[in-house]
């Protein structure tokens, strides 16, 4: 059977993931929303696809998109913080709609640790947490999982992110020489790039579907402990933190994940 994947966003993780997938042997069919950035798909080995989404109508032809992949994986940003009135989860129905007309049954879809709330306990969240009903009405977030989690006809799989960075991104070179930054004493949830290329990759590959996974590396220090080692480490202007106010945030577990899926990171953040 032909390896075909078809990777629905092709942004700061999407085009790297597309890449990977191309080093391991599958055709990769990828869209962006950009005319410009047709031709660095496809110089990159990619069938490159425009296709742009809308609360009523996807534009573009995502019907050859999905055609003929194994997979469909959904990279998309919600875009919620420049866009608060945006109704995503409207969007994903778009998505939903077109696949069960296409021949794919089995999605991943991208999430975020974001779905969870922070609070001065500073809770641990599992992958099997049970969100309240107050906290799926309150959330897109949560509300665009449990659309796709829910399909009958589908197998779904959603992989919660922490913070991303890579070579040529580290938050550390936001917060270097700012004051009064907030929750000093919150947990950190990131991950290195190459990790969520590796994760996404042995779900596919064993593969594990129809489950939650979540993708964070294991941190120690604090948020202020941590950054101040980054920059530190880095030759930068160490950050300076709001020590009065106090802190909320949470912790995000991937054990389970990471027993599931035999998995262990050699790229630390």
């Amino acid at each position: 059977m032909k390896k075909q994947l078809s990777i629905f966003g092709c942004g700061w993780l999407g085009l790297p993931l597309a890449k990977h997938f191309i080093e391991q042997g599958w055709s990769i069919k990828g869209s962006t929303t950009s005319l410009e950035k047709l031709k660095v798909l496809e110089d990159e080995g990619i069938s490159p696809f425009q296709i742009v989404l809308n609360e009523d109508r996807i534009e573009g032809d995502f019907f050859n998109f999905l055609a003929d992949s194994n997979i469909l994986i959904i990279c998309v940003p919600p875009g919620l913080r420049r866009h608060p009135n945006s109704d995503f989860v409207a969007k994903l129905k778009r998505v939903t709609e077109a696949v069960s007309e296409s021949g794919i049954n089995k999605i991943l879809y991208v999430s975020s640790t974001g779905v969870f709330q922070d609070h001065e306990s500073l809770p641990t969240y599992t992958e099997h947490y049970q969100f309240t009903a107050a906290e799926v009405e309150n959330s897109q977030l949560v509300r665009a999982e449990q659309l796709l989690l829910n399909l009958k006809t589908l197998q779904t799989s959603v992989i919660r992110f922490g913070g991303l960075l890579g070579e040529d991104r580290h938050p550390v070179n936001y917060l270097s020489g700012r004051s009064d930054i907030k929750n000093p004493d919150a947990p950190v949830n990131l991950i290195h790039l190459e990790n969520c290329m590796l994760l996404i990759s042995e779900i596919i590959r064993q593969p594990k579907l129809g489950m939650v996974f979540h993708g964070v590396e294991e941190v120690q220090l604090s948020k202020q402990e941590y950054y101040k080692k980054k920059a530190e480490e880095l030759d930068l202007p160490i950050p300076e933190f709001d020590l009065e106010t106090p802190s909320i945030g949470k912790r995000i577990s991937m054990k389970w994940t990471a027993r599931e899926l035999g998995l262990h990171f050699s790229k630390k953040v």
